[in-house]
């Protein structure tokens, strides 16, 4: 019944104007081919929407009526809307006409070509006689055209050509064939696009006119086509929204139709095209909610409206169709930049359409009837050539409430039904499911998703496609497993068993049937588990299972011939349990957390059935993360899976009763190489069925657990009771998986013993002595002695450990690894000196370890164990002393500031801040190049000890040069220093601490004044004196000296003296004092005056020069006594 549900072409289609071009000879005809190529190809979105044909000359165009109607009065229509009309104006008879003709305005046979191109305009006026068509001329030239006005013989003959063809001068075109040939076929794009606007507007307006003939007891057909024909004509004329505006009046009349058996077909059909072109220019107009209102106005209308009930697949196939339409007009919206949301957006109307689909196919079933007439292709044709959309073959053009012929009329209905046994609604719900779970997946609705796939696999399931309703039904039955949708997972099972069935699949059929007879809250019957369980043990047992109950007998045959071809060969085929609620439940677990490494590791399997009959499993074996330990974790039932009693194989005994926990036990002892390591059970697999025949291979990821987990509620978050062993009373809730257990290795029976003297001086050789004592029953081998200062990866650069000896070379070794010792044997000591070495203060953590490797005895055998003994201690370090440097003049007095080539004294004095003892052997100073010693340097504090709170200092001479830079920096100071130990553990280094001397500011002075003088005097005895000034700049110097008197000398030489010094020259004065007075006498103050630099100098001389002396009294005389 497609042929009513589908829409034509036509309708689907952008409706454009149609433009005939007629005299192009495109087969060839260079020019002409390139002319139609420019027109043809390349249509981008700018250019105007046309639909260009090539036509002969001699084309016949459709023939208008000659007879046109001048009243309605008497007329009766026999339907809505034709079935050729849209076709023909779509693809036949067109807006313009153009005639292309080879002229150019300099012809010289201009007059012959005149006359034929005019005989060409009348051969297709003739043809388009009583049409609205217009017509068109374009000459094609071969030189492109002066400006407008210049060429007067074009002018002219332009004219004279309108005039012979009958054309307006507007109708009138050229097209030069030059290199910009796309730019002039644009141009005439867009004069032809103007002239299909007019002939279009033209054609409606005709049609208007018809509406005052129009009355509505007669003409309720005509009131609807006249509109649609005017909607249409608009959309070819690209007025998109009077055309909307003339649609919902069509849809309007078409409503107010009177609606019987006989007419419903035509006018829901007329009403699907009209809701069609409503919706589509809804979504171009981005006016999606009006077309989504009028669709669900349409669908609430008509959703009743079945018609003939024996037909009613008809309505559904009508309905199915309509949503489909409306999901692919919502999705191209969509694809053009529309935004949907998750409750409206094209899935659903894609699953309508399928719901409506599936319900066609029910009524097909419950209605079409088998019928073995041979004229059904007639009937086709019959259906194809009818006159109006919708109406039946057999009573055409009838409108009357009564069908003509009752027998008639019961033949088509019979023929419509045996068409539709024909038709594979499979093939049309499936693609319609599959753009629904397309849709709802890309908007995130993930159980609109599975059930439409489980509808999908359903429907491929009754389209006899078993593989791909397996596929399908695979796909989603583990969300419904998750989510505990009981019911819905059963009947899924259910299919995809039968499709296992049908297409001999033994994973998927063991697979299911495993599931159908577990635990599982089924709507199974305890027959039908019976039934299954009992075909689960022949297809094991590499027999053909019974078919199942229902199943077509057709294709039970092709399946048992393919049971039969697959149980040849043998077949191991692995299920992964995690992904199914199968009859058997596993849990694994270690009996321990940690196993020391001396100890036995016990793994613990816990086994359980759920299903009507007890089960024989043939082999149980647990992977490990070691694989050496996998020999020691199987258990094989060497039993077939028809020994019946538990009492046939006490050996290994893998037969299981229905809800008896059973519980399988193994114990290995760990390897060396998982000592500190973890052992992880990998996964657990039972097998069932042998492998030369059939074996499913059920594997449990990890440790197992509960088939179907159980919802968390306060009872389970409650500490569970211990396991009982004794399986008869096993409770199988308190059981726990436990997939992980850590090796650690056997305690150590080492002792180590730690002797130091905290806390640690910065930059010491800290030392401490290591004791180690074997208190193991045996000889100890393969001792490793490791030392960190971070158990983090990151190095500790602030720390050095050296062993035995002190040395130091400027790389830091802050972790000592696996340092060989001796072996030792039971009770024996070994003794370690450790020496840390601290750049920084502040605590930091030392670790000791040691590793070895001892013989222990268990079960009668040797095992080699690796044990480690750790300790640590904080170690605090602290500063031994501190340090002050001073800068003092000659005169010790403090200053900031020093002369160049004149010296100042450095004075570093020692703060020892230390608990203990510091020795000092010696200390040095390094200079930068900008410093000298104005005399041999030797250390002051060489053997000199400090205890807490002491201090030392030492004066050292220095004299600056000259340097560009206004601050110099002095150097280093270095000491080299000791802890001092009264009784020392060993002998320790003296270790060097540099100190930074600070920085001074330079000061360049043009003279210089030495002052000569001896270390002291007499009262009354002559005391010569020499000032000495230095000139230091390359000019000479004029200098003034004005030396004051003084009551406490008497002096000899010039009081006041100007002279000259010569560049870089030296000019003495001499002075004789004599002392009057004894004591710390002040000198005469000499003042120094520079003519260069007047009045600078006097008070830096003042300054640098001595102004006492010591004065020794007169001796006395000792008289002997008379």
């Amino acid at each position: 019944m497609s042929w009513a549900s589908e829409l034509p072409a036509e309708l689907l289609c952008r409706p454009t104007g149609l433009i005939a071009l007629s005299g192009l000879d495109i087969t060839y005809n260079a020019i002409h081919k390139s002319i139609w190529d420019a027109f043809c190809n390349n249509r981008r979105p700018d250019r105007v929407p046309l639909q260009f044909i090539v036509v002969q000359g001699d084309h016949e165009f459709p023939k208008c009526r000659t007879n046109k109607r001048q009243s309605y009065e008497w007329y009766i229509p026999k339907g809505i809307l034709k079935t050729n009309w849209m076709r023909k104006h779509l693809n036949l008879v067109p807006a313009v006409v153009v005639i292309f003709f080879d002229l150019d305005w300099d012809e010289p046979l201009w007059k012959e070509k005149q006359m034929e191109c005019a005989t060409r305009v009348e051969i297709v006026r003739n043809s388009l006689q009583g049409s609205g068509t217009k017509v068109s001329v374009v000459l094609i030239q071969k030189n492109a055209p002066l400006p407008p006005g210049e060429d007067v013989i074009a002018v002219e003959r332009a004219a004279s050509l309108c005039s012979l063809c009958d054309l307006s001068a507007k109708h009138l075109y050229v097209l030069p064939h030059t290199d910009h040939l796309v730019g002039y076929t644009i141009r005439l794009e867009n004069a032809f696009y103007e002239l299909s606007q007019s002939y279009y507007h033209g054609e409606a307006k005709k049609v208007k006119a018809h509406r005052d003939f129009l009355n509505k007891t007669t003409h309720q057909l005509l009131f609807v086509r006249h509109q649609f024909k005017i909607a249409f004509y608009n959309e070819l004329k690209q007025d998109t929204h009077t055309a909307l505006k003339h649609y919902k009046q069509a849809y309007g009349h078409l409503l107010e139709l009177r609606m019987h058996d006989t007419n419903l077909l035509e006018i829901k059909v007329n009403a699907g095209f009209i809701n069609y072109k409503l919706c589509r220019m809804s979504f171009f107009h981005n006016a999606p909610l009006d077309g989504i209102a009028q669709f669900r106005k349409h669908i609430d209308f008509f959703k009743s409206k079945v018609g003939i009930a024996e037909l009613a697949f008809e309505h559904s196939a009508w309905m199915s169709r309509q949503f489909h339409l409306f999901g692919d007009l919502f999705d191209e919206a969509i694809k053009l930049g529309l935004t949907a949301i998750q409750t409206q957006h094209p899935g659903f109307y894609y699953q309508q359409a399928a719901n409506h689909a599936i319900a066609r196919k029910q009524l097909c079933r419950g209605f079409c009837k088998p019928s073995f007439k041979t004229d059904e292709t007639d009937n086709l044709e019959k259906m194809k050539a009818l006159d109006f959309y919708g109406q039946r073959y057999w009573r055409p053009n009838h409108q009357s409430i009564d069908p003509p012929d009752p027998v008639k009329e019961k033949e088509g209905i019979a023929d419509l039904q045996n068409l539709e046994l024909r038709v594979d609604h499979s093939a049309i719900i499936i693609p319609l499911l599959s753009s629904a779970v397309a849709q709802f997946k890309k908007y995130k609705s993930p159980r609109m998703k599975r059930y439409l796939m489980v509808q999908m696999g359903e429907e491929y399931y009754h389209g006899k496609d078993y593989q791909k309703s397996l596929m399908f039904l695979s796909k989603v039955m583990w969300d419904y497993r998750g989510e505990r949708w009981w019911p819905l997972l059963t009947s899924i099972l259910v299919i995809s068993m039968r499709c296992a069935y049908l297409t001999a699949n033994v994973k998927d059929y063991v697979s299911n049937c495993l599931e159908l007879i577990g635990p599982l809250d089924t709507k199974c019957t305890v027959e039908d588990k019976t039934r299954i369980q009992m075909n689960l043990l022949r297809v094991i047992s590499n027999d053909a299972p019974e078919p199942e109950p229902g199943l077509d007998p057709v294709c039970v045959e092709k399946a048992k011939a393919l049971w039969s071809t697959n149980s040849i060969e043998p077949c191991v085929f692995l299920i992964e349990m995690q992904s199914i609620v199968p009859l058997v439940e596993c849990k694994a677990k270690f009996k321990a957390d940690t196993v020391p490494a001396d100890a036995e590791v016990e793994i613990e399997v816990y086994l359980r059935v759920k299903c009507p009959f007890p089960v024989r499993f043939s082999k149980l074996s647990v992977a490990l993360s070691n694989q050496i330990y996998n020999q020691y974790c199987e258990i094989i039932d060497g039993h077939g899976i028809s020994a019946a009693s538990e009492m046939e194989s006490r050996g290994g005994d893998l037969y299981l009763v229905p809800d008896r926990p059973k519980v399988f036990r193994f114990s290995f002892l760990p390897a060396q190489e998982d000592v500190e390591g973890k052992i992880e059970i990998i996964d657990v697999t039972l097998e069932l069925g042998t492998r030369t025949a059939r074996c499913a291979q059920l594997r449990w990821i990890g440790s197992g657990g509960d088939a179907v987990a159980q919802i968390q509620t306060a009872e389970h978050l409650l500490p569970k009771k211990p396991v009982s062993h004794i399986e008869d009373t096993l409770n199988w809730d308190y059981v726990e998986a436990q997939g992980l257990a850590r090796v650690i290795p056997r305690a150590s029976l080492l002792d180590i013993q730690i002797e130091h003297h905290p806390p640690c001086l910065q930059n010491e050789f800290y030392v401490c002595q290591l004791t180690i004592t074997n208190k193991e029953d045996t000889v100890i081998s393969h001792v490793r002695l490791s030392i960190e200062t971070s158990e983090s990866e990151a190095e500790d650069q602030t720390t050095h450990l050296c062993l035995d000896k002190a040395i130091f070379g400027g790389h830091i070794v802050s972790n000592i690894s696996k340092v060989s010792l001796d072996e030792l044997a039971s009770g024996e000591k070994s003794s370690k000196t450790l020496f840390i070495k601290c750049l920084q203060t502040g605590n930091r953590n030392i670790f000791i370890s040691i590793n070895y490797l001892v013989e222990v005895r268990k079960k009668n055998q040797v095992i080699l164990c690796m044990c480690q003994k750790k300790e640590m201690f904080m170690l605090n370090c602290v500063e031994p002393f501190e340090v002050a440097v001073k800068i003092m003049s000659m005169k010790f007095e403090a200053t900031e500031v020093v002369q160049v080539d004149e010296p100042f004294l450095a004075m570093p004095e020692l703060h020892c801040i230390s608990p203990w003892p510091v020795e000092i052997q010696d200390s040095s100073i390094k200079l930068t190049s900008y410093v000298v010693h104005t005399d041999t340097f030797q250390s002051q504090l060489q053997g000199v000890s400090l205890k807490k709170r002491e201090c030392a200092a030492e004066c050292i001479s220095l004299k600056p040069l000259n340097s560009i830079h206004p601050t110099v920096s002095l150097g280093t100071y270095v000491l080299h220093w000791r802890r001092k130990y009264e009784n020392p553990i060993t002998e320790q280094p003296f270790v060097s601490t540099v100190f930074l001397l600070p920085t001074v500011s330079l000061e360049q002075l043009p003279i210089s004044v030495d002052l000569c003088l001896p270390a002291y005097g007499s009262v009354k005895t002559l005391l010569p004196v020499c000032y000495t000034i230095h000139n230091k700049t390359p000019y000479p110097q004029e200098i003034e000296i004005n030396v004051e008197a003084s009551d406490s000398f008497m002096f000899a030489g010039n009081k006041q003296v100007h002279f000259r010094v010569l560049p870089r020259k030296a000019y003495n004065l001499m002075y004789n004092l004599f002392p009057l007075v004894p004591g710390h006498v002040m000198l005469p103050k000499m003042h120094l005056n520079m003519l260069r630099y007047p009045g600078t100098m006097d008070l830096i001389v003042q300054k640098s020069l001595p102004t006492h002396i010591f004065i020794k009294p007169m001796g006395k005389t000792l008289e002997r006594a008379a």
